[in-house]
């Protein structure tokens, strides 16, 4: 595997450089997007499903990034509860993945986009799930 050298911002400062890798945003916003209820999961597409099958569980699955030197784009790809409304919960998702970034990167979130990749109709494991209309 190469190494990226991807970096998200370059922060001077006396003692040095700090640089922020893009996969250091792509896992924050993954986590950010799998706290809100009624997110059931992040849709990797083929590959990333497979590599999960086979043990390689990637915190940065279902997440696209791009990133300029002081701001960022966020394309998450996400699977969620049957019953939810997905206009509430997307937005609950780009408020919380552009909080967690900006707060934790310094970077401006200019975009958060929520791509819907699924329903699923399993009960939510570990995460209280929002009322489902009877």
């Amino acid at each position: 595997m190469e190494k990226r050298e991807d970096t998200v911002t370059g922060l001077d400062s006396d003692v040095g450089v700090v640089k922020i890798s893009e996969d250091v945003v792509s896992v924050i916003a993954g986590i950010a997007a799998g706290e809100v209820a009624g997110v059931t999961g992040m849709s990797g597409g083929l590959v990333g499903d497979m590599a999960e099958i086979l043990g390689k569980k990637s915190l940065s699955k279902g997440v696209k990034v791009e990133v300029g030197e002081k701001e960022a784009a966020i394309d998450l790809f996400v699977v969620l509860d049957y019953g939810v409304r997905i206009p509430e919960v997307a937005q609950k998702i780009q408020e919380n993945v552009k909080r967690s970034v900006e707060i934790m990167t310094g970077l401006d979130v200019v975009e958060v986009n929520i791509h819907v990749q699924g329903v699923s109709f399993e009960p939510p494991v570990n995460k209280e799930s929002p009322d489902i209309p009877k």
